[in-house]
């Protein structure tokens, strides 16, 4: 009895510890409360939750049950961290700063940044410069690759404060910019999203996990605001 005592003592003590971090949980490890499909009013069958993961499976999406999931809430500036695992050959990716209007933005990345989700070795966006796991998509390369081989957790942390953006992966920082500047605008000006209106201009913003047809999982989702 005194071991399941102290063990619970210990256990609170930590909780308030990271509470006083300032970091709230985003996912509660047994239900979707607090995501939705985009543009839909829940989290249709694709995305569910077993062994406090939460899991898109592509098979179960089929009939129109997929869609990315994004958060009910916005952020503005924040401090994202979260856990992926990718199936072999498989691709998703962290979309943040979502505008959700579907009938102007049809989908989470019409507006959104992304922290690219992927097997390099597997998928082939691994043989395109810009679009291997870490990097901001199509915009910047990661500055090394810290990934860990498919089946393996992968730790990715967000900041996004006042403009400054530095993306983090397995505690290493892999991409370091300003947002919204002219350099910036650059950037998009020499990318794929070059002509879509409104994208990657959005301060305030949904955080989405992208369904790519791909078995993928996340966990230990948080955030703080900053």
């Amino acid at each position: 009895m005194k071991k399941v005592i102290a063990a619970v003592l210990i256990l609170s003590f930590a909780q308030i510890i990271h509470a006083q971090k300032g970091f709230k949980t985003l996912f509660d490890g047994k239900t979707t409360k607090g995501w939705h499909t985009y543009g839909k009013d829940s989290a249709l069958a694709g995305w569910n939750v077993e062994d406090r993961l939460l899991h898109f499976n592509p098979d179960a999406a089929k009939d129109g049950q997929g869609g990315d999931l994004v958060t009910n809430a916005e952020f503005e500036n924040f401090h994202l961290k979260l856990e992926w695992k990718i199936s072999p050959n498989g691709n998703s990716g962290i979309i943040f700063y979502v505008n959700e209007d579907p009938q102007k933005y049809p989908n989470t990345f019409s507006t959104g940044l992304e922290m690219q989700v992927l097997d390099n070795d597997g998928h082939p966006d691994g043989k395109i410069t810009k679009h291997r796991a870490g990097n901001l998509y199509d915009l910047i390369e990661s500055k090394s690759e810290p990934v860990k081989p498919v089946g393996e957790w992968n730790k990715a942390e967000v900041i996004s404060n006042k403009g400054k953006l530095t993306l983090i992966l397995n505690g290493v920082v892999v991409v370091e910019t300003t947002l919204w500047d002219e350099n910036f605008k650059k950037l998009i000006a020499g990318s794929k999203f070059a002509d879509w209106a409104g994208f990657g201009t959005f301060k305030k913003g949904k955080i989405a996990l992208q369904d790519h047809g791909n078995n993928v999982w996340y966990r230990n989702i948080e955030i703080k605001q900053l």
